[in-house]
Parts: C-alpha cells; structure tokens; sequence
C-alpha cells in the first residue's frame, strides 16, 4: 500500500472520528437543550436561586391628634449563612465575627435562654423556652412531651452548657466570654436551621463603617440587608406604646402567616394592635453566584405596609400628667425620704377614651435596651404600670358610689339625715367617725350630700348596714369596681368585699363587720386607677359607663382611608334618679368649694367636683395611700381622673396634682387641624 492511500485512510478515520464525535455532541445538547431543558433549567435555578423576605412597613401609632408617636427607621441588618462557609471553618469565622463586633460596640442577638456569664443561670428575661425544649428533643436530651420545667430540673443550666459546647465544638481553651458568646450564636444558628431557616439574622442596626469592615476583612457567611426598628417620637407613654421584639410565644403565632424570626408587638398597645400594625411581607427570588452574591433577580412581589393606628391618648396632655406626677411623688419623697410610686388615669366622659394613663417611675422606650437591667433591677419597679395593674383601696372615693346604692334602693332619700355619734356601735365592734378619732368631735345631723362633702363614716357605717354587702357589690359591679375596663392592654380586675372572696383566702373567715369597712372602701375593696376613673365617668354621665379603650381608628399607611373606627355601644347603664344623682354631685361639688380641697382648687380654670380618699395599708407610720377622684366642668362633664400616690396620706394632699392636670387639659391650645393624608411630625 502506497504512502498516499494510507494517508487517505488515516484522514478517513479521523474525519469519521470528528463526524462520531460532533455526533454525540449534537445529540447531547439536543437531549440537555430541548429532551430535558426544562429540567436542567428548573434544577440550576432551585440550586442557585433563593426566595428573599422584603419586610413589609410597620404601621405607625399616633396621638388622638395625629402626632405620630411611633414610627420607622431604616436600618442595616447583618445575616449570617452557615452554607456559605466550609463546616471546619464555621468556629473560626463565628469568632472573627463576634471579636469585631464587640471591638466595635455592636451588640448581637442571642437566642440561648442561658445568662451571659457564669455561673450560669437560665435566663427568664429571653423567653425562648419553647424552642430550648424542642432543640433538646431534636438531640434526644429529653422526653417527647415534656415541659420547660421538666428540661430545667433534668438539665441544669451548668451541663446545658457543656452539653453545647461539645454539640459545637467551642473549645475549653477559649476565653469565658469567647465560649459563651460562641455557644449562644451557634444555638441560634442552629435553632433557626430547624425551625427551616436556613440563616440567622445576628444584629440590627449597624453603621457603615462595620459594613465596610466585614467586606474588607472578608468575613464569609454574613450577608448585609435592610430592615427598620421602630422610632419613638416621645419619651411620654412607655406602659401604653409598648414594644417590638421577636417572636416570645411561636405557639400565638405560628398559625398565622409568621416566620420564627418575625418581629412582633409584645406588649403595650403594639401588641394589643399587632393585627392592624402589622404588614404583609414581599418577596423576591434571587439568585447567587459561588460565592452568595447577587447575580439576579427573576421575581418580585411587593409588600404590604402595616395600617396605622391612631389612640384615644392626646399626648400633650399625657406628657403634662406624667411630669405632675413625678413632681408630686418626688416632693413627698424629698420630705420624707419615703420612696413611693404613682399613677393617674383620664378618660373622657361619655366614651370611655382613655386621655392619659401615667404610672410612676417609668422609663424611655429609646433607651429600654441599654437600661433594660437597671430597670429590672430598680425596687421602684418603673416597668410595673400602676395605671392599670395596680391595685389599691379606693378609701372614701368608694362613697359616691354607695350612696347612689343607698339612694336607688330606697335605704334613704336625698333628705333623710342621720346622726353623727362619734363611734359607730355594731354588737361587741366599735367603729370610729374619722373627725372623732382625730379631735373628739362629731358631724351631727347630716344627710347624704353633705356626708359626701365631709366624708362621714359614721353615715356609710349606717347605710352600709342597712343595704348589706350584696347590694353594695352590684352596684359597684354596675359602675365597673372590681370589673374588667375594656381596656385593650393587661390590666387587673381587682376585687370586691365579699363572703365567698374572703372565705376562700386562707386564714379568713367572713363577718358582717366587714360591710361596714366595705361601705367606706376598705376591708377587701382594691381597685385600679382607671377602673376609679371609668367610675366617676359613669357616675358624671349620669350613670352611663363605657368601656375604657386606648383605640380610636385605624387608617391605611397612606392615611388615604379610615379601616375601622372604634365604635362600641355602652357597656352597662346604672339606674339613677335625677333627684338622687343631683343630691351626690352636690356632694362632690361642695368638697372643692367648701370643703377640705377648697383651696387647691380656687385656681382651678373650671367648675369641678370631686372626692378624696385615704387608704389605710396595715403598717405603721404614713402607710396610707393618697387617693383622689375629679370630674370637670361640672354642669357639663367633659373628663374625670383619679389619682393614687402610694404612702401618699390623705387623698387632700393629691388636690394640688388633679388641679394642675384639670387646668392642663381646659387651657390647652387648641390642636392643629390635621389635613387629610397627613400627620403631624
């Protein structure tokens, strides 16, 4: 065979060879492109794309007025990823991380319910101990089953610990505080994981200069995103506006649209309003390169922002009743070292809107996270808002509304009179008038007005006695004593002297003595400032109570049109003849124009009337609070308040403070027209 005809063959083979070749080629594109390209197009993008929140705007709370008392502010957020880094490397990197971010002051969320430094303790404080019980069973710690309290007393918190720290590696040879801080953010990774969330959202609220050094100092696994923390725009109103915090109780939640790293209201009107408030989140599917950056975007769907929610509260007013407050606290203290606490509630006569609710101490809501364990900590208990939780005896303030009982029940009539004898004689008891304990003396003949005006306990000694504790307490019911408010934030409902209530207290028992204690607010009658409030409201209005609220409207977050609106019909109706209603007014009346508060309120801007109490607390000393109602103009009630100042004395020492917050409210300019779409900054 000739060179050339081996020559041709060779080409040959080689030309069938590249023909087989781009055969096999076309045949395979063919099969990738058109037999199976929609496959190996929807598996490339479920491996490189993923679905992104875009969190949906809070709503923003204002005053009665339109002044917005809350609002956003955009913020960056850090994100750690654990898929983006080698698992052998996921210690070292976490260390990097939390070393910069303590260098720079940055604090970072921690979802183990563990404290901070040893000896640890669980931590109450983060209330997360759901997601501890289902972490330990996911690790076969624990019983399928069990409770929070069944984890503590099998794992203490020592041997959670060193149980976490060999699940994660966090070496012994590391700092205390290195260890910890590694621990905790690890667990927080990890319970996100199994909760299906596959990152950590670790710090809120960084500046641009962390940023630039996370990118420059190449810290694998954070991502930087956006998101927005809420804004007060008042120091006032801390117990009312409350806060937002992440997800305390998945079990509220979890069947209604949240993510286990939501934010939520948590308590305060945020949380009572979170329907409204809260928006609905968007999304957006994105996809990522090697090394999770953002190549694309292929979907988008907007958020929805939360609806605005406008309370009953007028914030000029509020802000004015809590500097009252404090101020008349802060003088009694000065005078007596006596450390007390405070809180006053005004609502609107003829609605039930609450215009103001002020417990003292309180806090600032800007600064509750610095100050959190300061706060926690303060024997004073600023967080404890005495407005609604509180519960105090409301001492002679409680008469007005036995009166009305006598008066209705027929016990007496506007004329009937009964003799003031000094000490009130009920079998083997003997119960003093306050004027004969104090001076000998006596009231004389008096009837129900002037008993009012001069607080006889003699008199409600009698008519307690004639009307008897049953009666007593439906009344009280019917003017909301000893009853829930309807107020839409935790309040206590108190209780009303009883036979079954005392009977059922340990170490008691019921005597017919106690209706007497009863009948002038004391034995076991303990009510909240605004439940004292919502009463002489009721009584004013001529017997027609409302329930307390804090809600006014709500509105879209454009303000371009009103959702809902609170619109509620009475609660309840007290039956009280003309003549009968007028015969204890009067009393009232009478109190600030002749009677012991006279001069207090010859300042006062408008006609009022109202009504002291001293309540007596068991101890020696001046253990008694001070307790105080009033209810303006009083042809034409417009506002009642009460007032209680613990370890106050006398209820005449508070006519000062509910003078000073009557005026507040009557001379107030009048508030700015708030155009529509708009609100007042």
């Amino acid at each position: 065979m000739d060179e050339n005809k081996r020559a041709r063959r060779r080409l040959t083979v080689l030309c069938g060879l590249f023909m087989l070749c781009l055969a096999v080629y076309c045949v395979t594109m063919f099969d990738a492109q058109i037999v199976h390209g929609e496959e190996y197009r929807a598996r490339a993008t479920r491996t490189n794309t993923s679905v992104e929140t875009i969190e949906a705007s809070r709503g923003v709370i204002t005053d009665r007025n339109g002044k917005v008392l809350v609002s956003n502010r955009a913020v960056y957020t850090l994100t750690f990823d654990p898929a983006l880094v080698e698992s052998d490397a996921l210690n070292g990197e976490l260390l990097r991380l939390l070393a910069l971010l303590r260098e720079q002051g940055v604090d970072w969320f921690d979802e183990l319910p563990l404290s901070r430094a040893r000896p640890y303790a669980y931590d109450d404080t983060v209330n997360r101990a759901g997601m501890l019980l289902k972490y330990a069973v996911s690790k076969k710690w624990i019983e399928e089953g069990a409770d929070a309290e069944t984890l503590r007393a099998q794992i203490p918190p020592r041997e959670l610990f060193d149980r976490l720290c060999a699940e994660f590696g966090a070496d012994a040879a590391l700092g205390a505080v290195e260890q910890r801080d590694l621990v905790g953010l690890r667990y927080s990774l990890a319970t996100a994981k199994l909760d299906g969330d596959g990152s950590f959202l670790f710090a809120s609220g960084v500046d641009v200069a962390l940023i630039s050094r996370l990118k420059d100092g190449d810290f694998a696994g954070v991502r930087v995103g956006t998101s927005s923390v809420r804004e007060y725009r008042t120091d006032a109103a801390a117990h009312i506006l409350g806060r937002v915090g992440k997800i305390q109780n998945w079990d509220e939640y979890k069947d209604k649209g949240y993510a286990w790293n939501d934010l939520v209201g948590i308590d305060g009107a945020e949380y009572a309003f979170e329907e409204y408030l809260r928006g609905t989140d968007g999304r957006r599917d994105v996809m990522t390169n090697a090394e999770g950056k953002v190549i694309s975007e292929l979907n988008a769907v907007e958020p929805d922002p939360g609806d605005n929610v406008a309370l009953t509260l007028d914030i000029d007013l509020q802000e004015q009743v809590e500097r009252i407050l404090a101020e008349s606290a802060d003088a009694m203290t000065a005078a007596d070292g006596e450390m007390r606490g405070a809180a006053a509630a005004v609502v609107q006569v003829g609605t039930g809107e609450v215009l103001a609710l002020a417990s003292y101490p309180t806090y600032s809501l800007k600064t509750f996270n610095r100050d959190y364990a300061a706060l926690r900590d303060d024997p004073a208990r600023p967080m404890y808002n005495r407005a609604t939780m509180g519960t105090y005896a409301p001492g002679s303030t409680f008469k007005p509304a036995v009166a009305v009982a006598a008066l209705e029940s027929g016990a007496i009539t506007p004329q009937t009179k009964i003799r003031d004898l000094g000490a009130y004689r009920y079998y083997d008891m003997v119960y003093n008038c306050w004027i004969y304990s104090s001076t000998g003396g006596t009231h004389g003949l008096i009837n129900v007005t002037d008993a009012i005006t001069v607080s006889c306990n003699y008199f409600f000694y009698e008519v307690g006695r004639q009307l008897g504790i049953t009666a007593i307490d439906r009344y009280a019911a019917a003017f909301g004593l000893g009853e829930p408010t309807g107020i839409e934030i935790p309040e206590s409902v108190g209780t009303m002297t009883s036979p079954d209530y005392v009977n059922s207290l340990k170490n008691q028992t019921w005597t017919n003595g106690l209706t007497l204690q009863a009948a002038i607010g004391q034995a076991y009658d303990l009510f909240t400032p605004l439940q004292l409030a919502n009463y002489i409201a009721t009584l004013a209005d001529g017997g027609t109570r409302y329930n307390a609220h804090l809600l006014k409207d709500v509105s879209t977050y454009d303000n371009a049109e009103v959702t809902h609106a609170y619109d509620e019909p009475p609660a309840a109706t007290v039956e009280i003849g003309g003549e009968n209603l007028k015969a204890v007014l009067a009393g009232m009346r009478k109190l600030v124009t002749d009677g012991s508060v006279r001069s207090a309120f010859s300042r006062c801007v408008v006609d009022a009337a109202a009504k002291t109490g001293t309540a007596q607390t068991g101890g020696k000393g001046t253990t008694s609070n001070g307790v105080f109602v009033a209810f303006a103009p009083y042809d034409d009630p417009q506002i009642a308040l009460a007032l209680v100042i613990e370890k106050g004395g006398s209820g005449g020492a508070l006519a000062n403070a509910a003078v000073d917050i009557l005026n507040a409210y009557f001379t107030a300019a009048e508030p700015d027209v708030v155009g529509e779409n708009t609100l007042v900054r």
